[in-house]
Order: structure tokens, then sequence, then C-alpha cells
């Protein structure tokens, strides 16, 4: 599989799965324990920041590795982490994953998220 094949993947899962909210969509895009552990990681998040969206700053391949620079947004309406529904806004908040694609689907995923610049937007104030 080339790099642009794999950047398609990512592609379709950033639009398909987490903007058009198509989870069935992860049975063509990613191997059935991703694709698990995706559904494990959208659909709360999803209860959290129902108008969550995400959008493609970079992606980058070589070989089977493709690597996706995101900016996320959306409306804290739901718990998360703990935390009660602010009703604010994050936007723009930057995440990078490093995907491992063969046989034609997403096979691994993983990432750091800028989670203290969401909270931040959120205005959740950390305790020390």
């Amino acid at each position: 599989m080339s790099g642009d094949e794999g950047k398609q993947l990512v592609q379709r899962l950033v639009e398909e799965v987490v903007n058009r909210r198509d989870l069935d969509a992860l049975d063509e895009i990613a191997s059935g324990q991703l694709a698990k552990l995706a559904r494990r990681w959208i659909s709360p998040f999803r209860a959290s920041f129902p108008d969550f969206t995400m959008r493609i700053v970079s992606l980058v391949a070589e070989g089977d590795t493709v690597v996706g620079h995101f900016a996320c947004s959306g409306t804290h309406s739901g718990e998360w982490l703990g935390i009660a529904p602010t009703g604010r806004r994050f936007e723009d908040v930057e995440e990078i994953y490093v995907f491992t694609v063969a046989d034609g689907k997403l096979v691994a995923a993983r990432g750091v998220e800028d989670n203290l610049s969401r909270l931040r937007q959120l205005g959740v104030r950390l305790q020390a």
C-alpha cells in the first residue's frame, strides 16, 4: 500500500467516522481490533462533545506509517473525565497521531492530544 493510500484511509477516518459520525465505516477503514478501540474512544467522547469535529492540518506518509496533525473543536455538553459539562467550546485543539497501515487498513494508532489547552478553553481549573 502506498503512502497516498494510507493517507486516504486517515482522511476517511476523519471525514466519515469523526465528522459525519458514521461508525460503521470503521469496519472498512480499520482492522477489527483498532475499529473496536476507536468505537470505545469515539462514542464516549461524542457523548461529552456532541458537535465534536476534527480538521486535518497535515498528513505525512512513509512506508506503512501515516502521521496526522489535526485540529479539533467541540462544545462540552456532557461529563468528560469526571468534569461536569461547562457548556463552553474548545477550538482548534491540536492532536498528533501516528497510524500503522497493513493489508489496506489502519491497524494501529497512537497519539497525543493537547488536553491542557482543551481544559483551559473549557474554563476548567486544575488542582495542584
